[in-house]
C-alpha cells in the first residue's frame, strides 16, 4: 500500500485554533569550528499544539537534533551559539531562564528520549535508581517513595516491576528503549522529545515502542515532537509534520497536507524515494546529489543544487514563507508572485 495512504484515516481534521506547549520563533544556531562556521538552523519556526504531536523530518544534517536540543537550552557553548530566535514554553520566555531555573524544567516540564538506548543508561546504577534520581529532583520524594513509583513506570511500559533492580546490561534494546521512555515521562513532562527513538530497535519491537508512546501520550496529554526520517512513522503517530532541509523548515503542514497535497519539491523526493508495493515495477527515484556541507550552505533556494524543478532566479532568491491555508505553507520560490518557477511539468505540486 502506498504509504501517503496507509495510516491517513487516523488523521484529525480540527484544524481549530489550540493552545501550543513549545513556540519557537526564527531560531539560528552556529556552530564554530576549524573548518568555519556550521550553519546547523537558520531562522527555524514552529509550534506544538497542546497534546498533539509534530514530526520533524529530514536527513541527517538538516537541524533537527539542533532544533531540539535548543528548546532544552542543551546546546554546548562553545562551540555551538543560540544567535536569534525565541522559544516560548507554556508562554514563558526559556532564554530568560537561569541555568539553575532550566535544570528544574528539564526533566520536569520538558523531557528528551535520544537515539541510542544503548548507551543512554549508566551501566554501574540499576534501572530503579536512575528512574528514581529524576523522580527524587523533581518531584522531592524520599528514596522509598521514589522506588515504588520507579517500579510502577516500569509496569506502565510493561516491564516487570520487579526488574527496578537489574542492570541495564541485563534488558534487551527494546526493553532499555522501554527503561528511556519511563524516565523520561516519570515526571508526567508537558513536552515530550524523542530523536530518532527507533532507530537501533527491530521492526516487531518499533511497532510496539509506538504504540506505547501513543498509548502513554493520549494517557497523559503530552505534546510530543518525533524527530525522524522515517515517513512510516510520521504516518503513524503524527498530527502535523514540519520538513527540515539544511537548517530551514521548507514545508509545514497538518498529516494531511503533507501526505496528500505536497508542495515542496524536497518532500515530493523523499515521497518518490520510498518503495510503493502497489507498483512494485516502478523503479526508486532518490533524490540526486548529497545533503549540503553546512559550512558553505548554496546560496538562494538550499535546495536548488538537488531540485529537479530549478531555475536560474533560484540560485540568488532566497524563497520566504508562502502560506497556502491555515495549516500549510511551504518555502519555494514555485509558489511565491512574480517568479517563473514552475514545479511539477507544467504545474504545482499536487
Amino acid at each position: 500500500m502506498d504509504i501517503k495512504m496507509e495510516y491517513l484515516n487516523a488523521e484529525n481534521d480540527d484544524i481549530a485554533e489550540e493552545e501550543h506547549t513549545v513556540v519557537v520563533e526564527d531560531l539560528v544556531v552556529e556552530y564554530k569550528t576549524d573548518g568555519g562556521n556550521v550553519q546547523a538552523v537558520n531562522g527555524v519556526s514552529l509550534k506544538v499544539k497542546k497534546g498533539k504531536t509534530l514530526g520533524l523530518v529530514g536527513e541527517t544534517g538538516a537541524g533537527k537534533t539542533t532544533t531540539a536540543l535548543s528548546i532544552l537550552r542543551l546546546i554546548p557553548e562553545p562551540p555551538g551559539m543560540i544567535k536569534n530566535g525565541k522559544i516560548f514554553l507554556e508562554g514563558e520566555d526559556i532564554f530568560a531562564k537561569t541555568e539553575t531555573e532550566m535544570n528544574t524544567i528539564r526533566g520536569d516540564k520538558v523531557s528528551m528520549i535520544f537515539q541510542d538506548p544503548m548507551t543512554s543508561l549508566n551501566p554501574v546504577l540499576t534501572v530503579g535508581e536512575q528512574i528514581a534520581e529524576s523522580i527524587r529532583i523533581h518531584q522531592k520524594l524520599g528514596r522509598e517513595d521514589a522506588a515504588k513509583k520507579a517500579e510502577e513506570m516500569l509496569e506502565l511500559v510493561g516491564i516487570p516491576g520487579y526488574r527496578s533492580k537489574e542492570y541495564p546490561h541485563q534488558f534487551s534494546g527494546g526493553m532499555k528503549q522501554r527503561v528511556i521512555i519511563a524516565i523520561a515521562l516519570c515526571c508526567n513532562p508537558h513536552l515530550l522529545i524523542a530523536d530518532e527513538p527507533t532507530t537501533a530497535l527491530d521492526v516487531t519491537i518499533q511497532a510496539q515502542v509506538l504504540e506505547l508512546m501513543k498509548s502513554l501520550r493520549e494517557k497523559y496529554g503530552t505534546s510530543l515532537i518525533m524527530i525522524t526520517h522515517d515517513l512510516g512513522i510520521v504516518a503513524e503517530v503524527c498530527d502535523d509534520v514540519s520538513i527540515m532541509y539544511g537548517g530551514r523548515i521548507v514545508e509545514h503542514g497538518s498529516l494531511r497536507d503533507i501526505f496528500k497535497n505536497t508542495k515542496h519539491p524536497y518532500t515530493e523526493g523523499l515521497f518518490n524515494s520510498l518503495p510503493n508495493l502497489a507498483m512494485r515495477t516502478e523503479k526508486l527515484k532518490p533524490i540526486q546529489g548529497l545533503m549540503p556541507d553546512p559550512t558553505q550552505l548554496p546560496s538562494g533556494c538550499v535546495f536548488h543544487p538537488r531540485c529537479l524543478y530549478a531555475r536560474e532566479i533560484c540560485q540568488t532568491r532566497v524563497p520566504v514563507e508562502t502560506v497556502l491555508s491555515d495549516t500549510h505553507r511551504v518555502c519555494c520560490l514555485a509558489y511565491e508572485e512574480g517568479t517563473d518557477v514552475i514545479v511539477g511539468g507544467g504545474g504545482k505540486i499536487v
